[in-house]
């Protein structure tokens, strides 16, 4: 059996026809950036996450850089300020803070969840900290309760990275991009929630903010011309947008789906093998990733590819240890390390089927 990492093209098949008419729609109105189409999606993602507020963009890494660089117009933040974040996540929310102006200051994960560890964020704070940015990593909540209490403890912001968490939810029903001051959103064609092509969202409750955000995704200016800010070109285009609003009607039943799949992960996979991801107590998870960790997990990944099973890495190195961040390269994080060496990412999406996942999980069971 060939059991691919995620085919996009049976991912939105399902919405072709929807999505064929959307295109009529927006290409009839003349109008193709920052329309109609952008505003209904931005109230009715807002809606869905429990927020007041959306504003669509262009990625996900640029949503979090529209939240730092808005706090800094509004002088909550300076240039300087630290921003604490987990040494366990993808380079983009590294990035957003540097690129700010801003000191990202690493901290370890929870072994359990992979998400970044509150009493590590606790030891961290120092007068110059000024924000906690909690990343949803693989489709599972950080500990938010916890970590707004240090936030409200300490005068700290706190934002979410919620890139792979769409639709997540705490038991108490709070839902991912409503659970801090603020979040970022990207709609990367393979994330629960994707576009065709790039986009992304800023979510809040604050009104000051979403104005500042919308502004500067838009060179600065809320009237043409006019220019409040030193701003960007971060905007989201009508077409994508129009395509989200179809794709959001589908993704709590895409997410029941995945959790359905991993189910059926959980129940065969033999824990004397490998690490099955722990759903922690306080909330669900929506499986962006199906993330085991293996202590053979390079020899794991060739062994099913040769049984026809694509699997991938998230990720090969973490931020410290990369290129661009090579002032960091003599840093230790010992939980992030063995995270990125063990962890194999195995395939899970909506068009996947039980027998397919089935599969998988005897490939991976039969690897000794």
């Amino acid at each position: 059996m060939q059991v691919k990492f995620l085919d996009l093209k049976a991912v939105n098949e399902p919405y072709f026809p929807e999505m064929l008419e959307a295109t009529r729609r927006f290409l009839e109105s003349g109008w193709y950036v920052l329309g109609k189409e952008v505003e209904s999606f931005e109230e009715e993602y807002a809606a869905y996450c429990g927020a007041n507020y959306c504003v669509g963009v262009s990625n996900g890494l640029d949503a979090l850089r529209l939240i730092l660089e808005a706090y800094k117009a509004l002088g909550m933040v300076r240039e300087g300020d630290e921003v604490i974040v987990p040494a366990n996540t993808y380079i983009a929310s590294i990035l957003a803070i540097t690129q700010s102006g801003l000191k990202p200051v690493l901290v370890e994960p929870h072994p359990e969840s992979y998400n970044i560890n509150p009493d590590e964020v606790e030891k961290q704070v120092t007068s110059r900290t000024r924000a906690i940015m909690a990343v949803h990593l693989y489709g599972q909540l950080a500990d938010m309760d916890r970590l707004s209490a240090i936030a409200e403890r300490h005068g700290l912001l706190l934002i979410e990275d919620a890139a792979q968490a769409h639709g997540a939810k705490l038991h108490n029903g709070g839902r991912a991009g409503s659970l801090g001051h603020a979040a970022g959103h990207s709609f990367y064609p393979g994330k629960n929630l994707g576009a065709l092509g790039e986009g992304g969202a800023v979510t809040c409750m604050d009104k000051e903010l979403a104005e500042a955000v919308k502004a500067l995704r838009n060179y600065g200016s809320h009237k043409k011309y006019y220019n409040l800010y030193k701003g960007f070109n971060m905007r989201i285009d009508e077409n994508q947008a129009a395509w989200l609003r179809i794709r959001l009607r589908g993704l709590d039943r895409e997410n029941e789906h995945r959790r359905m799949l991993a189910g059926i992960y959980d129940s065969m996979l033999d824990p004397a093998l490998v690490k099955r991801p722990k759903v922690m107590e306080y909330g669900e998870h929506v499986y962006h990733i199906y993330a085991i960790m293996h202590p053979d997990r390079d020899g794991l990944q060739k062994y099913l590819a040769d049984k026809g099973v694509s699997t991938l890495i998230h990720y090969p190195l973490p931020p410290h240890k990369q290129e661009a961040y090579k002032e960091w390269n003599y840093m230790s994080f010992p939980i992030t390390e063995e995270i990125h060496n063990r962890e194999l990412s195995l395939p899970i999406s909506p068009v996947h089927t039980e027998e397919e996942i089935k599969y998988v999980a005897s490939m991976i069971n039969s690897y000794k």
